[in-house]
């Protein structure tokens, strides 16, 4: 009953109070530390304040009254996860998870009389969880030798982050030279944990340079930076180049020969047929 008029009161006072949202970022599963923002210039006694938090308008997540924690309204899921620190006006919100994402408001009521409750302070939060994905990781996804002129087929992969990632991109780097390429992204969601886990493939001709480093970014959001992978070294041999050079050039060569070869006999027996033409002619005149 309690809360109901409270939140009464709240409603009817709160226009009046100027709130900014305050940008709160906490890694997975740790503690989270919320400030209700108050500077107390009028040195309040906390014994004649109720401070209450509350999730998205709905969710009672702490309560103060007349400086004594009360935990009969709170709602089930903080229950036993917070706390006050009254020195600092903030809350700790213990085992943040992903779920615990969201606005948090803080609102401090004082009182006037035994009937009558004024709000003096109203501040939001906006609570951001982040957690680590791992190191992106290449997996060679083709079988068998790699051979020039065949296709180099990859996976980059990372699993267990938060929130969602912008993109993956591809880097091949040879002779001082990087190219970079961004490839299709799939991307999952754990339905019980929330965390997501990416993958993106790569599928190119095997490089001809003798030795090629390829590696994979992963871009997280949220001015996160980004994650690495271990470079993949792709060596060629220079037997199998040089057989490749063979197995291309050669046929090459051998249709060149041909068609020259072609062109040589017919313009020969096309100077044939004139000097042929020619003689007969000159019989001919003869006669």
């Amino acid at each position: 009953m309690e809360v109901c008029i409270f939140l009464l009161c709240a409603m009817i006072f709160l226009s009046g109070i100027a709130a900014s949202v305050h940008p709160v970022k906490a890694f997975l599963h740790h503690t989270v530390h919320l400030s209700c923002h108050f500077p107390n210039s009028q040195k309040i006694d906390i014994n004649n304040l109720i401070i209450f938090w509350q999730k998205d308008t709905s969710k009672v997540v702490h309560e103060v009254y007349y400086g004594q924690e009360k935990h009969e309204n709170l709602s089930p899921e903080y229950k036993n996860r917070t706390k006050m620190d009254m020195g600092k006006w903030t809350l700790q919100l213990l085992h943040a998870g992903v779920e615990d994402e969201g606005r948090y408001e803080c609102i401090i009521m004082q009182k006037r009389s035994e009937q009558s409750r004024e709000v003096i302070h109203k501040s939001e939060c906006s609570l951001h969880i982040i957690a680590n994905y791992s190191q992106p990781e290449i997996a060679e996804l083709h079988s068998g030798e790699l051979k020039p002129n065949g296709y180099l087929n990859l996976s980059c992969s990372s699993s267990g982050g938060y929130p969602e990632p912008k993109e993956m991109t591809w880097l091949i780097s040879y002779e001082n030279i990087t190219h970079s390429t961004t490839a299709h992204m799939d991307v999952s969601q754990d339905a019980v944990t929330k965390l997501y886990n990416v993958t993106s493939k790569l599928n190119i001709l095997v490089p001809t340079q003798r030795h090629t480093n390829i590696s994979c970014l992963l871009h997280l959001k949220e001015q996160l930076g980004s994650l690495a992978s271990v470079p993949l070294g792709i060596e060629i041999q220079v037997k199998e180049m040089k057989q490749a050079e063979i197995n291309f050039f050669g046929p090459l060569i051998i249709v060149v020969v041909l068609i020259t070869s072609a062109l040589l006999l017919g313009f020969v027996i096309l100077k044939k047929k004139r000097n042929i033409l020619s003689t007969n002619q000159s019989v001919s005149l003869a006669v």
